[in-house]
Protein backbone atom coordinates (compact mmCIF):
# COMPACT_ATOMS: atom_id res chain seq x y z
CA UNK A 1 0.00 0.00 0.00
CA UNK A 2 1.41 3.41 -1.03
CA UNK A 3 1.76 5.90 1.81
CA UNK A 4 3.07 9.47 1.88
CA UNK A 5 5.27 8.93 4.89
CA UNK A 6 6.21 5.45 5.94
CA UNK A 7 8.20 4.06 8.85
CA UNK A 8 9.23 0.46 8.27
CA UNK A 9 11.13 -1.42 10.97
CA UNK A 10 13.05 -4.49 9.85
CA UNK A 11 14.98 -6.77 12.16
CA UNK A 12 18.74 -6.30 11.62
CA UNK A 13 18.13 -3.43 9.20
CA UNK A 14 17.08 -0.57 11.49
CA UNK A 15 14.41 1.97 10.51
CA UNK A 16 13.74 3.34 7.01
CA UNK A 17 11.88 6.65 6.71
CA UNK A 18 10.57 9.25 4.25
CA UNK A 19 8.48 8.71 1.12
CA UNK A 20 8.75 5.00 0.48
CA UNK A 21 6.80 2.02 -0.80
CA UNK A 22 7.30 -1.41 0.76
CA UNK A 23 6.22 -4.49 -1.16
CA UNK A 24 6.88 -8.20 -0.59
CA UNK A 25 9.04 -10.11 -3.05
CA UNK A 26 10.01 -13.75 -3.35
CA UNK A 27 13.38 -12.95 -1.80
CA UNK A 28 12.27 -10.62 0.97
CA UNK A 29 10.96 -7.03 1.00
CA UNK A 30 11.53 -4.50 -1.79
CA UNK A 31 11.86 -0.90 -0.60
CA UNK A 32 11.22 1.77 -3.25
CA UNK A 33 12.97 5.06 -2.46
CA UNK A 34 12.51 7.56 -5.27
CA UNK A 35 13.47 5.58 -8.36
CA UNK A 36 15.77 3.20 -6.53
CA UNK A 37 14.72 -0.33 -5.60
CA UNK A 38 16.33 -2.16 -2.68
CA UNK A 39 15.43 -5.80 -2.08
CA UNK A 40 15.99 -7.11 1.43
CA UNK A 41 15.98 -10.71 2.67
CA UNK A 42 13.11 -12.18 4.77
CA UNK A 43 12.27 -10.11 7.83
CA UNK A 44 13.38 -12.82 10.26
CA UNK A 45 15.61 -15.88 10.30
CA UNK A 46 12.78 -17.82 11.96
CA UNK A 47 9.28 -17.79 10.53
CA UNK A 48 6.63 -16.10 12.62
CA UNK A 49 4.75 -18.71 14.64
CA UNK A 50 7.19 -21.55 13.97
CA UNK A 51 8.16 -22.10 17.61
CA UNK A 52 6.17 -24.05 20.18
CA UNK A 53 3.99 -27.15 19.99
CA UNK A 54 1.64 -27.31 16.99
CA UNK A 55 -1.63 -29.22 16.59
CA UNK A 56 -1.89 -31.85 13.87
CA UNK A 57 -3.39 -29.62 11.18
CA UNK A 58 -5.74 -30.91 8.48
CA UNK A 59 -7.03 -28.93 5.49
CA UNK A 60 -10.41 -30.09 4.16
CA UNK A 61 -10.43 -29.27 0.45
CA UNK A 62 -12.91 -29.72 -2.37
CA UNK A 63 -15.18 -28.05 -4.88
CA UNK A 64 -18.13 -25.84 -3.98
CA UNK A 65 -20.81 -28.10 -2.51
CA UNK A 66 -18.48 -31.06 -1.88
CA UNK A 67 -19.59 -31.39 1.76
CA UNK A 68 -16.71 -29.74 3.61
CA UNK A 69 -18.88 -28.30 6.39
CA UNK A 70 -20.66 -31.64 6.79
CA UNK A 71 -17.29 -33.34 7.09
CA UNK A 72 -16.20 -30.94 9.86
CA UNK A 73 -19.52 -31.46 11.64
CA UNK A 74 -18.78 -35.19 11.77
CA UNK A 75 -15.74 -34.51 13.97
CA UNK A 76 -17.58 -32.40 16.54
CA UNK A 77 -17.86 -35.51 18.73
CA UNK A 78 -14.11 -35.46 19.37
CA UNK A 79 -13.24 -33.19 22.27
CA UNK A 80 -9.60 -32.78 21.26
CA UNK A 81 -10.35 -31.47 17.75
CA UNK A 82 -10.52 -27.76 16.88
CA UNK A 83 -12.90 -27.08 13.97
CA UNK A 84 -12.48 -23.95 11.84
CA UNK A 85 -15.09 -23.41 9.13
CA UNK A 86 -14.52 -21.26 6.07
CA UNK A 87 -15.12 -17.60 7.08
CA UNK A 88 -17.95 -17.12 4.59
CA UNK A 89 -19.90 -14.83 6.94
CA UNK A 90 -16.96 -12.43 7.05
CA UNK A 91 -16.88 -12.39 3.24
CA UNK A 92 -20.61 -11.64 3.25
CA UNK A 93 -20.24 -8.82 5.74
CA UNK A 94 -17.03 -6.84 5.49
CA UNK A 95 -18.07 -3.67 7.27
CA UNK A 96 -21.57 -4.10 5.89
CA UNK A 97 -20.44 -4.98 2.35
CA UNK A 98 -21.11 -8.43 0.85
CA UNK A 99 -17.83 -9.02 -0.98
CA UNK A 100 -18.81 -12.57 -1.94
CA UNK A 101 -21.92 -11.36 -3.75
CA UNK A 102 -20.05 -8.54 -5.47
CA UNK A 103 -17.32 -10.94 -6.60
CA UNK A 104 -19.85 -13.25 -8.27
CA UNK A 105 -21.80 -10.40 -9.89
CA UNK A 106 -18.88 -8.17 -11.00
CA UNK A 107 -15.85 -10.43 -10.91
CA UNK A 108 -13.69 -8.19 -13.11
CA UNK A 109 -14.08 -5.41 -10.54
CA UNK A 110 -14.23 -7.28 -7.24
CA UNK A 111 -12.05 -10.39 -7.73
CA UNK A 112 -8.93 -8.62 -6.44
CA UNK A 113 -10.36 -7.06 -3.25
CA UNK A 114 -12.28 -10.26 -2.54
CA UNK A 115 -9.18 -12.48 -2.83
CA UNK A 116 -7.20 -9.99 -0.76
CA UNK A 117 -9.76 -10.34 2.02
CA UNK A 118 -9.82 -14.12 1.60
CA UNK A 119 -6.04 -14.12 2.11
CA UNK A 120 -6.38 -12.09 5.30
CA UNK A 121 -9.21 -14.16 6.79
CA UNK A 122 -7.61 -17.50 5.86
CA UNK A 123 -4.29 -16.41 7.33
CA UNK A 124 -6.18 -15.61 10.53
CA UNK A 125 -7.40 -19.22 10.57
CA UNK A 126 -3.95 -20.62 9.84
CA UNK A 127 -2.42 -18.69 12.75
CA UNK A 128 -5.31 -19.38 15.16
CA UNK A 129 -3.88 -20.88 18.34
CA UNK A 130 -5.46 -23.87 20.05
CA UNK A 131 -4.48 -26.25 22.83
CA UNK A 132 -6.27 -29.14 21.12
CA UNK A 133 -4.31 -31.92 19.44
CA UNK A 134 -6.01 -31.72 16.03
CA UNK A 135 -6.98 -28.67 14.00
CA UNK A 136 -9.40 -29.16 11.09
CA UNK A 137 -9.68 -26.25 8.65
CA UNK A 138 -12.21 -25.81 5.87
CA UNK A 139 -10.00 -24.92 2.90
CA UNK A 140 -6.68 -23.07 3.09
CA UNK A 141 -4.50 -20.41 1.51
CA UNK A 142 -3.17 -23.14 -0.77
CA UNK A 143 -6.53 -23.83 -2.42
CA UNK A 144 -7.19 -20.10 -2.69
CA UNK A 145 -3.91 -19.75 -4.56
CA UNK A 146 -3.86 -22.95 -6.63
CA UNK A 147 -7.55 -23.17 -7.54
CA UNK A 148 -9.64 -20.03 -7.15
CA UNK A 149 -7.07 -17.40 -8.09
CA UNK A 150 -5.94 -19.49 -11.06
CA UNK A 151 -9.55 -19.77 -12.19
CA UNK A 152 -9.99 -16.02 -11.97
CA UNK A 153 -6.88 -15.45 -14.05
CA UNK A 154 -7.97 -17.96 -16.70
CA UNK A 155 -11.45 -16.42 -16.97
CA UNK A 156 -10.06 -12.91 -17.33
CA UNK A 157 -11.78 -11.61 -14.19
CA UNK A 158 -8.37 -11.09 -12.59
CA UNK A 159 -5.90 -8.91 -14.47
CA UNK A 160 -2.37 -10.28 -14.80
CA UNK A 161 -1.08 -7.35 -12.73
CA UNK A 162 -3.53 -8.12 -9.92
CA UNK A 163 -2.59 -11.80 -10.12
CA UNK A 164 1.10 -10.92 -9.80
CA UNK A 165 0.43 -8.82 -6.69
CA UNK A 166 -1.41 -11.73 -5.06
CA UNK A 167 1.46 -14.08 -5.94
CA UNK A 168 3.92 -11.70 -4.27
CA UNK A 169 1.81 -11.74 -1.11
CA UNK A 170 1.60 -15.53 -1.14
CA UNK A 171 5.38 -15.73 -1.49
CA UNK A 172 5.88 -13.24 1.34
CA UNK A 173 3.51 -15.15 3.64
CA UNK A 174 5.05 -18.57 2.97
CA UNK A 175 8.55 -17.11 3.37
CA UNK A 176 7.90 -15.36 6.68
CA UNK A 177 4.93 -17.04 8.40
CA UNK A 178 4.77 -20.67 9.47
CA UNK A 179 1.74 -22.44 7.96
CA UNK A 180 1.27 -25.78 9.71
CA UNK A 181 0.12 -28.51 7.30
CA UNK A 182 0.07 -32.21 8.20
CA UNK A 183 -2.71 -33.69 6.07
CA UNK A 184 -5.05 -32.64 3.25
CA UNK A 185 -8.45 -34.31 3.01
CA UNK A 186 -9.71 -34.03 -0.56
CA UNK A 187 -13.48 -34.51 -0.86
CA UNK A 188 -13.47 -35.63 -4.47
CA UNK A 189 -16.71 -35.05 -6.34
CA UNK A 190 -18.05 -34.76 -9.87
CA UNK A 191 -19.10 -31.26 -11.00
CA UNK A 192 -22.63 -32.39 -11.81
CA UNK A 193 -23.24 -33.67 -8.26
CA UNK A 194 -22.02 -30.49 -6.56
CA UNK A 195 -23.99 -28.36 -9.02
CA UNK A 196 -27.23 -30.02 -7.87
CA UNK A 197 -26.22 -29.61 -4.22
CA UNK A 198 -25.42 -25.95 -4.77
CA UNK A 199 -28.86 -25.36 -6.27
CA UNK A 200 -30.51 -27.17 -3.36
CA UNK A 201 -28.81 -25.14 -0.63
CA UNK A 202 -29.75 -21.97 -2.58
CA UNK A 203 -27.24 -19.42 -1.34
CA UNK A 204 -28.24 -16.16 -2.97
CA UNK A 205 -24.64 -15.37 -3.97
CA UNK A 206 -24.32 -18.69 -5.83
CA UNK A 207 -27.48 -18.32 -7.92
CA UNK A 208 -25.44 -17.14 -10.91
CA UNK A 209 -22.72 -19.82 -10.68
CA UNK A 210 -22.76 -21.97 -13.86
CA UNK A 211 -21.87 -25.64 -14.16
CA UNK A 212 -18.87 -24.73 -16.33
CA UNK A 213 -17.31 -22.85 -13.40
CA UNK A 214 -17.63 -25.93 -11.18
CA UNK A 215 -16.04 -28.06 -13.94
CA UNK A 216 -13.11 -25.65 -14.09
CA UNK A 217 -12.66 -25.71 -10.31
CA UNK A 218 -12.83 -29.51 -10.39
CA UNK A 219 -10.00 -29.70 -12.89
CA UNK A 220 -7.88 -27.29 -10.85
CA UNK A 221 -8.42 -29.34 -7.68
CA UNK A 222 -7.57 -32.54 -9.56
CA UNK A 223 -4.43 -31.04 -11.06
CA UNK A 224 -3.26 -29.80 -7.67
CA UNK A 225 -4.23 -32.63 -5.31
CA UNK A 226 -4.17 -35.69 -7.57
CA UNK A 227 -1.67 -34.91 -10.33
CA UNK A 228 0.56 -32.64 -8.23
CA UNK A 229 0.97 -29.84 -10.78
CA UNK A 230 1.23 -27.38 -7.87
CA UNK A 231 2.92 -27.76 -4.49
CA UNK A 232 1.10 -30.03 -2.04
CA UNK A 233 2.17 -29.03 1.48
CA UNK A 234 1.08 -32.33 3.06
CA UNK A 235 -0.07 -35.89 2.22
CA UNK A 236 -3.47 -36.12 0.55
CA UNK A 237 -6.32 -38.35 1.74
CA UNK A 238 -8.93 -38.76 -1.03
CA UNK A 239 -12.53 -39.49 -0.05
CA UNK A 240 -15.51 -40.32 -2.23
CA UNK A 241 -17.71 -37.27 -1.62
CA UNK A 242 -20.16 -38.08 -4.44
CA UNK A 243 -22.08 -40.22 -1.95
CA UNK A 244 -25.40 -38.87 -0.76
CA UNK A 245 -24.88 -36.42 2.10
CA UNK A 246 -27.25 -38.46 4.25
CA UNK A 247 -25.15 -41.63 3.94
CA UNK A 248 -21.63 -40.26 3.50
CA UNK A 249 -21.09 -40.62 7.26
CA UNK A 250 -19.93 -44.18 6.65
CA UNK A 251 -17.11 -42.86 4.45
CA UNK A 252 -16.19 -40.32 7.12
CA UNK A 253 -16.24 -43.07 9.77
CA UNK A 254 -13.73 -45.17 7.83
CA UNK A 255 -11.48 -42.13 7.61
CA UNK A 256 -11.33 -41.33 11.33
CA UNK A 257 -8.31 -43.50 12.01
CA UNK A 258 -6.35 -42.04 9.12
CA UNK A 259 -7.08 -38.51 10.28
CA UNK A 260 -6.61 -38.94 14.03
CA UNK A 261 -3.83 -41.54 14.17
CA UNK A 262 -1.13 -39.22 12.71
CA UNK A 263 -1.24 -37.24 15.97
CA UNK A 264 1.10 -39.91 17.34
CA UNK A 265 3.38 -39.95 14.32
CA UNK A 266 6.26 -37.50 14.37
CA UNK A 267 7.42 -37.93 10.80
CA UNK A 268 5.04 -38.01 7.83
CA UNK A 269 5.70 -38.33 4.12
CA UNK A 270 4.66 -34.95 2.74
CA UNK A 271 4.22 -36.17 -0.80
CA UNK A 272 2.33 -39.45 -0.44
CA UNK A 273 -1.29 -39.78 -1.48
CA UNK A 274 -3.57 -41.98 0.62
CA UNK A 275 -7.03 -43.07 -0.48
CA UNK A 276 -10.13 -44.47 1.11
CA UNK A 277 -11.04 -47.98 -0.11
CA UNK A 278 -13.74 -46.63 -2.43
CA UNK A 279 -11.31 -44.28 -4.21
CA UNK A 280 -8.20 -46.43 -4.66
CA UNK A 281 -8.99 -47.32 -8.24
CA UNK A 282 -9.12 -43.66 -9.19
CA UNK A 283 -5.88 -42.52 -7.53
CA UNK A 284 -3.37 -41.16 -10.02
CA UNK A 285 0.14 -40.33 -8.87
Amino acid sequence: MLVKSCVLVLRSFGTIRYNQLALPSSHGVSIFVGRSIHTMPPIANEKLGSSGKKPFTVFVEGNIGSGKTTFLDHFQKFDDVCLLTEPVEKWRNCGGVNLLDLMYKEAHRWAMPFQTYVTLTMLDMHTFKTDKSVKLMERSLFSARNCFVESMLASGSLHRGMYNVLQEWYEFITCNIHIQADLIVYLQTSPEVVYERMKQRARSEESCVPLEYLKELHELHENWLIHGTSHRPAPVLVLNADLDLNTIGTEYKRSETSILKPILIENTNHHAILTSPSKRAKTDY
